[in-house]
């Protein structure tokens, strides 16, 4: 049975151009670029939604609370064998009000209901991804309304998610270093940031899982 790996995640999971206002195309997304890297004995789901957060409830948007989706999701993919998640950056709006390490705890209570859901081939195995930050000139881009001061709190999440990794066990990953923004609202991946980060993740992937 091909290995099953569910990506679950926010915009930049699901794939959004800012360039176009719509959706970057499968083979450009990182999802899709890392099915083409992983091959036919992989199982790639994609699991983004734009404005989803670890566990807050929007009071503009409906349905983004990532924690109540999180196990009819997993449920509905099994039987599982390796779980990424990249969430953090909506955590960051400035409505939500979080501290950097609130949204860690937030992703620690992902990790949690993930481990507890009967939907795992054998061991649950999970990669924190820490999203990379939002950089300062959103807060003068088209989203800056949408987003309002945001920039210093998403450069603390990697720091927090990397102790939460540690503390639940997980696998973590940076994606700062291999990525870079778009140009128009500074905090979605540009086009060739999907194929980096699909490259980094192929490789910890197949370390993991491929000879279970």
């Amino acid at each position: 049975m091909r290995k099953r790996i569910v990506c679950y995640g926010d915009s930049n999971t699901w794939g959004y151009d800012a360039v176009t206002n719509g959706r970057f195309p499968e083979e450009i997304r990182w999802t899709g670029r890392l099915q083409a890297l992983l091959g036919e004995e992989f199982c790639v789901i994609e699991e983004g939604l734009c404005g989803r957060t670890t566990v807050f409830e929007d009071p503009l948007n409906e349905g983004l609370n990532g924690l109540a989706y999180l196990y009819p999701c997993l449920m509905s993919h099994g039987p599982l064998d390796y779980l990424v998640i990249m969430l953090g950056t909506n955590d960051s709006k400035e409505r939500f009000s979080a501290t950097p390490k609130n949204i860690a705890d937030g992703m620690k209570r992902l990790v949690k209901k993930a481990c507890e859901a009967d939907a795992w081939r054998s061991q649950p195995k999970i990669l924190i991804v820490a999203p990379a930050p939002i950089e300062p000139l959103c807060e003068q881009s088209p989203v800056a309304g949408e987003m309002g001061i945001c920039v210093e709190k998403s450069r603390g999440l990697a720091a927090e998610f990397k102790v939460c990794a540690e503390l639940s066990g997980c696998d973590f990953l940076d994606a700062a270093p291999f990525v870079s923004m778009n140009t128009i609202d500074y905090m979605h991946l540009d086009a060739e940031s999907h194929d980096r980060l699909a490259c980094e993740l192929a490789g910890i992937i197949r370390k993991k899982v491929e000879n279970e």
